[in-house]
């Protein structure tokens, strides 16, 4: 039998075969795939193959294949275990949801999120929650970062899932599409995904005040079938996120306004950092590259955490 694992919970699999029904399912001994190391070797959105076992009258499934996946988006454990982790798989989408504050979500963390998107050929837009509550100069903030990504040709949207802004353009874009909802713990995923689907009624959390961060409320990944034609995923809050097994001279691909002038760069091996003619360096001092996604750009490459080092520019 085949089906979609819909919800994934660390032992246990909830796959819908085709007809619809569902089945709790396991892996049977150990399963690997091919070239992926990661703490999880099935996602939410793989196709499986699974046997159905019956035990003292309740039926379950066992895995015992996966499917060729289009596409998967992964991320490395930020912690001292520098584990990689298979967030889902097989999606035509990801939203990555940005607050400017309450909690504050860096932009490199929102550089690190798309390099790995791009990497894995990935489509993502970006949605600016709870413009509702912004002052003007946080709204100029937001306005300013969405021009960063548009000029290099990303889709962006400010939206307030209290409100209602913009719900539903975003509701448009997920008609019949498998769409990842993900950002930091606290940036209004659970409450975005209730407000274009109110039956779903996904549970949330207030922030915390004393720090300004997300409280988990989503504590697995889950798929759901929504009722206009769209698939969604709802995934954990992500306090960082962790580039998994790039080669420096890869990293500027995946930056689309890098790779558009590494052609023009005197060196096929540039790594625009200390190279004489760089085409990346001038577009930098002309101003038609950001400060602020070259430095994302440098910590990638240094392989450095989400948190500026000073000492990286000596070397520009």
């Amino acid at each position: 039998m085949t089906g979609q694992v819909y919800k994934s919970t660390g032992s246990w699999y909830t796959v819908k075969n085709e007809l619809g029904h569902v089945y709790e399912c396991r892996i049977k001994g150990k399963f690997r795939i091919k070239g992926i190391k990661s703490t999880n070797p099935i996602a939410v959105g793989d196709i499986v193959d699974f046997e159905i076992e019956t035990d003292n009258n309740q039926e379950s499934g066992v895995i015992y294949n996966i499917h060729d996946r289009s596409n998967y988006i992964v991320r490395k454990s930020v912690n001292l275990s520098k584990q990689t982790h298979i967030i889902a798989a097989n999606l035509d989408q990801v939203f990555l949801m940005i607050t400017i504050n309450n909690p504050p979500t860096l932009s490199s963390f929102i550089d690190r999120f798309l390099v790995t998107a791009e990497a894995y050929s990935i489509k993502t837009v970006l949605l600016f929650n709870k413009i509702d509550v912004y002052d003007q100069e946080t709204l100029d903030e937001v306005r300013y970062l969405a021009h960063i990504y548009r000029k290099i040709g990303y889709e962006c949207l400010g939206v307030s899932a209290v409100t209602g802004k913009n719900v539903d353009k975003v509701k448009a874009l997920m008609k019949d599409k498998v769409s990842m909802f993900s950002g930091h713990s606290g940036v209004g995923k659970s409450t975005l995904v209730n407000a274009i689907e109110p039956e779903l009624n996904i549970k949330t959390k207030a922030i915390s005040t004393q720090h300004m961060q997300g409280q988990h409320t989503t504590t697995f990944a889950e798929m759901f079938d929504l009722d206009f034609g769209a698939k969604i995923i709802d995934t954990p809050g992500i306090k960082g996120f962790g580039v998994v097994d790039m080669d420096k001279e890869e990293v500027g691909d995946y930056f689309p306004e890098i790779f558009k002038l590494k052609q023009d760069c005197k060196f096929n091996n540039c790594l625009h950092v200390q190279e004489p003619h760089c085409a990346v360096k001038q577009a930098l001092e002309d101003g038609d590259i950001e400060y602020s996604r070259y430095r994302s750009y440098l910590q990638i490459i240094e392989g450095e955490d989400e948190h500026y080092r000073t000492d990286i520019w000596d070397k520009v």
